[in-house]
C-alpha cells in the first residue's frame, strides 16, 4: 500500500511540474457579445485550437473592445478580440483611455469590421436622418460608441456634453443583441453595431422583418477619413442581408492581441491553428473566408508578440516589433 501511495504522489508532482514548466497553456479568450461576429467566430477559433493546438483557449462572453483592453490589463483574460482604432487608442493613452496601456501585443488581424447602421424604418436614408431619433450607439465601453461619435460627428450631429453623451440624438447603450430586440420592439429606431458582417444579431432580426442598412455618402466619408485615417472605406453587398441595394460604409480591422506574459510558444501554436488551418475551416465560420497573410501582418500601430513575429517570420512575413 506504501509503494502503491508513493508512486501515485511521484505521478501528481511530476503532472505538476509538467504543467508548470509548460508555460502558461489555458488561455481565456475574451470575444465580444453573443449576439456578435466576435463571439461567433472567436468560440470557433478557441475550439480549434484546443483540439488540435496542444492548448486549452476557452472562448468568453466580453463587454465591447475598450472592455477587452481593460480585461487583460487586470489580469482577467490572456486573448482578447479589439477593433484595431480602440486598441492604438489604448497603446498610446488617448481618447477612451486615460493613460496609455502596453500589457498586449498583436497577434493577428483577422477581418474588416464593417459600421453598420441598422434600422426597420425605410425613412432613415441617411445618416443625418437620425438626428432627435432614439439610436443605440454600442455598449458602454465599446468601441462601437467611439465610431457612432465619429460618424455622427461627420454629419454633424456628434456633439457631446460634459458627461460623454449625445446631444443631438437620444443615445441608449446596449449590446449588439439588445439593440436588435429593442429595434424589433419598436424601443429604438436604429443602432450601430460594428462587427464583420454578416453579423448574427442583424442576421436574426433579418430572419423575421425588412432590414434597411444606412448608407454613408462619399463627400461625408472623406471628411471622416481625413479626420480619423484608421477607418478604410467598403461596401456591404445586398444579398448579406436582403436589402435593397449595396450598402457603403466604413470599416476598422478585428484584431486578436495577447498579454505580453504569455509565452512565444503557446502564441506560435496559437497562430500556427489559425493560419495552417484556415483554407479549410469555412464551414466551420465563414470569416475563416476572409483571412490573408497579408491582412494578418498589417498592423503598425502596437507590435507584435515574438511567438506571431516567429511564425509570420517563417511564412516570408514581415511584421512591426519593437
Amino acid at each position: 500500500m506504501k509503494k502503491i501511495f508513493c508512486l501515485v504522489l511521484a505521478a501528481l508532482m511530476l503532472t505538476l511540474c509538467l504543467a508548470g514548466c509548460s508555460g502558461n497553456t489555458r488561455l481565456r479568450f475574451v470575444t465580444g457579445g453573443e449576439g456578435g461576429t466576435y463571439y461567433a467566430f472567436g468560440s470557433v477559433i478557441a475550439q480549434h485550437a484546443t483540439n488540435n493546438a496542444g492548448i486549452q483557449v476557452t472562448g468568453v462572453v466580453g463587454n465591447g473592445s475598450k472592455s477587452n483592453i481593460d480585461e487583460l490589463n487586470n489580469k482577467n483574460a490572456e486573448l482578447a478580440f479589439c477593433q484595431s482604432d480602440v486598441m492604438a487608442y489604448a497603446y498610446a493613452g488617448v481618447n477612451l483611455f486615460d493613460a496609455p496601456i502596453t500589457c498586449f501585443s498583436t497577434v493577428c488581424a483577422l477581418y474588416t469590421e464593417q459600421v453598420q447602421i441598422v434600422t426597420l424604418n425605410p425613412d432613415i436614408k441617411t445618416v443625418a436622418d437620425l438626428e432627435g431619433k432614439k439610436v443605440s450607439v454600442g455598449a458602454a465601453g465599446s468601441g462601437t460608441y467611439f465610431n457612432a461619435v465619429d460618424i455622427l460627428s461627420a454629419y454633424g450631429i456628434g456633439d457631446l456634453d460634459g458627461d460623454g453623451k449625445f446631444t443631438k440624438i437620444d443615445a441608449t447603450y446596449q449590446s449588439f443583441a439588445d439593440s436588435a430586440d429593442a429595434l424589433k420592439d419598436g424601443k429604438i429606431d436604429a443602432a450601430f453595431i460594428v462587427a464583420g458582417a454578416p453579423t448574427t444579431a442583424i442576421t436574426d432580426l433579418a430572419a423575421t422583418r425588412s432590414v434597411y442598412l444606412v448608407s454613408l455618402d462619399e463627400a461625408h466619408i472623406a471628411t471622416l477619413l481625413a479626420q480619423s485615417p484608421y477607418y478604410a472605406k467598403c461596401t456591404i453587398e445586398k444579398s448579406v442581408y436582403n436589402t435593397p441595394a449595396d450598402v457603403t460604409t466604413v470599416g476598422v480591422g478585428a484584431v486578436v492581441l495577447v498579454r505580453n506574459d504569455i509565452s512565444e510558444d503557446v502564441v506560435y501554436k496559437f497562430v500556427a491553428d489559425i493560419f495552417d488551418n484556415y483554407q479549410n475551416l469555412t464551414s466551420s465560420h465563414a470569416k475563416y473566408g476572409e483571412l490573408s497573410f497579408e491582412y494578418a501582418t498589417s498592423i503598425t500601430s502596437v507590435p507584435y508578440h515574438a511567438g506571431a513575429a516567429k511564425y509570420f517570420t517563417e511564412k516570408g512575413y514581415t511584421v512591426y516589433t519593437k
